[in-house]
């Protein structure tokens, strides 16, 4: 490894986004992750700080190319405009290593604290790269361990902030035990963080109870349709009619509720009472609800219509609520800033031009109170947090990664809600169009699944949530003590700079 570390620093950059963007899922190599960043540390602490911009920049595009090319699969767009998209944001997030990389090597030229500033000035970066509209939390490094269910248990404090800041920490720890001459010291050291971490989660699994109320069942309806034809009028009725078959069979399964997934059928379910009364005939029939997910509109009182991303709750008795998607995916669903100036909205990449909701809506199931997320948002884990600390006992999300094919983009998807169980301690139930569905308990364990690609149902109990972690209290307080160290860091070098 040293004689690595004496390659042309852009070599090492290239290398650390290499080994990086391999160690996200669905290629079971997340351990790539816990050495990755070592040939990137090595630049960082051995150039300028501009330099060490650049070179972190290259780091980004490499690695988030290799983990979000499925970005520029999207079949639901032209070519140039999701051309557009990856180009776009890969180079929008390698904005964000290129600050940390200037950080890290400022600090360390100015005071050689550039190591102790690392795993904060990558927690902060997580956290304000997660912020406003254009937010992507998706590609937070937890990410990269969610098949090492020990390792990922302490994002019930800190969020998956905790399990990034433990990566970089290991990082380090083999950085100095190949540079040191006392590589045991930092060998042993490494070993204990990461022992504790394993073992902390160990506990974790052990000790927390999760069979502690009465179970719910559901029935998750996994249709398989192609979201190319799903809108197509001469496809339409031969959908309705799968969605009602499906229908069937999952309600003679007996359920507590039946799980459709996002835009199960071409219609507004809401108002249009020829789509949805014989929905509503077969669910009085068995008293039953349904949860699905449809599209919206609304005429506000200027007379302007307005559609959304939504989900509905359909009871026996007819009776309905609704949840309009609040985070949108900029320029897929909407292009951002096209509420202040609406001729953005005349601009054309294929997106839906909807408008986000605004309100964390809580459906009940007699006592039990659960949220919808939809799509996207399963990616963000203030949204999570912010249902489940609205009541939310356990949390249902509707999918259609149609759109991605077999790409990694489904696994990924699939893969974050792992993260968004264990934070909030509460059951998922997954339900995906053409997949990944299934339901995964409160420590982040998949209890069963449908595999991409695949028409089915199955059958899930789950037991919800009685008690708030840590994290669903107090949000991303550790990533916020995070940002505050960096300034502290930044505030002694310019001091002593003074001085």
């Amino acid at each position: 490894m040293v004689r690595i570390l004496k390659r042309p620093y852009w070599q090492l950059a290239l290398l650390s986004g290499i080994i990086i963007g391999l160690s996200y899922p669905p290629l079971h190599l997340g351990f790539l992750a816990w050495f990755g960043f070592i040939p990137l540390i090595h630049v960082l602490l051995n150039v300028k700080a501009i330099q060490a911009a650049k070179f972190a920049f290259l780091a980004s595009i490499t690695a988030n190319f290799i983990s979000l090319y499925w970005i520029g699969l999207n079949s639901g767009a032209g070519f140039l405009p999701v051309f557009a998209s990856l180009v776009g944001a890969i180079l929008y997030l390698g904005i964000f290593w290129s600050g940390l990389g200037y950080f890290v090597a400022f600090v360390e030229k100015r005071s050689s604290k550039g190591l102790i500033a690392l795993p904060f000035a990558w927690v902060a970066m997580e956290l304000i790269r997660s912020l406003g509209v254009l937010g992507f939390p998706w590609i937070n490094l937890g990410l990269t361990q969610t098949e090492y269910l020990p390792l990922i248990q302490i994002a019930d404090i800190t969020g998956s902030y905790g399990i990034s800041f433990w990566i970089v920490l290991i990082n380090i720890g083999f950085y100095l035990a190949i540079i040191s001459k006392d590589k045991r010291k930092y060998l042993i050291i490494t070993s204990i963080i990461f022992l504790l971490v394993f073992g902390f989660g160990l506990i974790r699994i052990n000790t927390i109870e999760n069979i502690n109320s009465e179970p719910i069942s559901i029935a998750i309806t996994q249709s398989n349709i192609s979201p190319d034809e799903k809108w197509e009028p001469k496809s339409r009725e031969e959908n309705f009619k799968l969605m009602h078959s499906l229908l069937d069979s999952a309600l003679n399964l007996n359920p507590d509720l039946v799980l459709w997934p996002e835009s199960a059928v071409p219609a507004y379910l809401r108002l249009s009472s020829y789509r949805r009364n014989p929905i509503v005939a077969k669910l009085a029939k068995f008293n039953i609800p349904l949860l699905s997910g449809t599209v919206d509109r609304v005429i506000d009182e200027n007379g302007v219509k307005k559609y959304y991303n939504s989900t509905i709750f359909i009871k026996p008795d007819d009776s309905v609520k609704m949840y309009n998607k609040i985070h949108l995916v900029p320029f897929a669903e909407y292009i951002p800033l096209s509420e202040k100036f609406p001729s953005l909205k005349k601009l054309n990449f294929g997106q839906g031009n909807f408008t986000p909701g605004n309100e964390y809506t809580i459906f009940e199931l007699d006592s039990i109170r659960f949220s919808n997320i939809i799509c996207y948002e399963s990616s963000i884990p203030k949204i999570v947090k912010s249902f489940v600390k609205n009541g939310a006992q356990f949390i249902t999300i509707q999918a259609n990664d149609g759109w991605l094919g077999k790409s990694a983009g489904p696994y990924q998807h699939f893969e974050l809600a792992k993260l968004r169980a264990i934070e909030n301690r509460v059951p998922i139930v997954r339900c995906a169009n053409t997949g990944i569905s299934g339901v995964i308990n409160s420590l982040g364990v998949v209890q069963q699944k449908i595999p991409l690609g695949k028409k089915s149902i199955i059958m899930a109990n789950i037991f919800p949530a009685q008690n708030l972690t840590f994290y669903t209290k107090y949000g991303e307080i550790f990533a916020i003590f995070c940002i505050i160290i960096v300034l502290i860091i930044y505030a002694s070098v310019w001091i002593n700079r003074i001085k």
